[in-house]
């Protein structure tokens, strides 16, 4: 029995099934991981879904990390709840997404995805309900889990419930776009909890503007998740890091940078960057041949066909641009859409100005660790739909996300800007970014849940 309960949909640890049957257990980081290490390991439990072929066998092996239980859920339940229902309806309402002519249509189908989505998250609170010590602390993590603090409290009404939302909270008048059971079930599923947390308050205010007067004693918190700067720097002058750096050097050469790293996610607005870098090459043809744009975008989602079609639209932008501005010697776009972390702390060292520009973003911790590791300090363009933008807006330049005019005059002026002037902001921004390190901000949620 425990009495600090973590669930979240993806664990600390995965399993890679072997040619020869072998299965090599890797350890991921986060914030999560970082927080759960302040509690004895003897005392806490996380429960999270046996994700791949990897994870289902080490279950029917009966092999299991000190402190991790892995759900065996059905691979259809599954698929129809993580990507039918959190993937493909809350995550488009959650950061307004939909193509509104074509999209939502909530019919049987959905309908039938939903009671997967119902059962997947009755899992975990049946787990955690047999887990929990009396009167233990429950966090859990997300909208994948959405139902999971109604289900928990009719089954342990004992227990002390958070639930943390990491995406952004749908408008009132996006979220009423749910049929209204659906709608119900899932403000019920949210409201068992005794404390919601989010990471800004417009989010949270969001959440209370759905809610409206049915919260019955639920608190709605706001915790802002930062970085943890020592062990950024650390991972981002290994040796490793350094090659990538110097290849890097190489073929920037004495340009300016421009760096971006995203997911190939809708919300992140990568094609109106490239529009934006594209902008400022017609609109300050000065800056030709003086600058690189160094974007990463890690592939998002393959497995749905709209994430594949604008993952292509992102390589085809950058490869036009480059058609229209390069030279035999001046790559204006250096886009890499693959998973390469190196890369990317790489490109953060190197950064002269970040853009990061999302339509709606959680948090978007890429705009607090670039300024914690740009080593001649960055300035930040950053969007007024990035969670971060509450907490850096002073130092950064902002600008409308769907602004791409106002978004290419940003980037003139962020690297028109004076050296001092630069690495002045990129150190205020980089307190502020590692003012809530992930330690912090798990313990301070697990205190106020148990004092609450």
């Amino acid at each position: 029995m425990a009495s600090v309960l973590v669930a979240s949909n993806r664990g600390p640890v995965s399993y890679v099934l072997g040619e020869d049957g072998a299965l090599d257990a890797r350890r991921g980081g986060g914030g999560l991981v970082s927080g759960l290490s302040a509690v004895s390991s003897q005392d806490s439990l996380w429960v999270c879904a046996a994700l791949g072929e990897g994870d289902r066998e080490a279950v029917r092996r009966g092999i299991a990390e000190p402190g991790v239980r892995m759900l065996p859920i059905d691979p259809q339940v599954y698929a129809d709840a993580y990507n039918g229902i959190a993937n493909s309806a809350l995550w488009f309402l959650h950061h307004h997404l939909y193509d509104i002519p074509r999209e939502p249509v909530f019919d049987a189908e959905f309908r039938r995805l939903w009671t997967s989505y119902r059962a997947y998250n009755h899992e975990f609170a049946a787990t955690l309900a047999a887990e929990a010590d009396q009167g233990a602390a429950v966090l859990v993590q997300d909208y994948h889990l959405a139902l999971v603090p109604g289900q928990l409290r009719e089954l342990r009404p004992d227990l002390r419930i958070a639930h943390f939302t990491h995406t952004p909270w749908a408008s009132p008048e996006y979220l009423r776009m749910l049929p209204d059971d659906i709608r119900e079930e899932l403000l019920w599923g949210m409201l068992g909890a005794d404390e919601l947390g989010f990471h800004t308050r417009a989010w949270a205010d969001a959440f209370l503007g759905c809610a409206g007067d049915g919260r019955d004693g639920t608190r709605v918190t706001v915790h802002p998740l930062g970085v943890d700067g020592e062990d950024l720097r650390a991972l981002a002058h290994r040796p490793e890091v350094d090659r990538r750096l110097a290849l890097l050097r190489e073929e920037v050469g004495d340009r300016r940078t421009i760096v971006r790293v995203d997911r190939t996610e809708l919300s992140k607005n990568i094609l109106r960057g490239l529009l934006a870098f594209r902008e400022l090459l017609t609109v300050h043809p000065e800056w030709r041949d003086r600058v690189v744009h160094l974007a990463s975008a890690y592939p998002s989602r393959q497995d749905l066909e709209v994430y594949r079609a604008y993952t292509a639209s992102v390589a085809a932008l950058a490869e036009e641009i480059n058609a229209e501005f390069g030279t035999a010697a001046w790559t204006p776009v250096q886009v890499s859409v693959k998973d390469d972390f190196t890369r990317s702390l790489a490109a953060y060292r190197l950064a002269d100005v970040a853009l990061v520009n999302p339509v709606r973003d959680g948090m978007n911790l890429v705009a607090k660790e670039i300024p914690v590791v740009s080593e001649a300090g960055c300035a930040l363009v950053l969007s007024t739909g990035a969670g971060a933008y509450e907490e850096l807006k002073d130092d950064a330049l902002t600008v409308n996300p769907f602004d791409v005019s106002e978004t290419a005059e940003a980037l003139h002026t962020a690297l028109s800007m004076p050296p001092s002037e630069r690495a002045d902001r990129s150190k205020r921004l980089a307190a502020a970014a590692t003012a809530l390190p992930p330690q912090r901000w798990f313990l301070d949620q697990l205190e106020s849940l148990r004092n609450g």
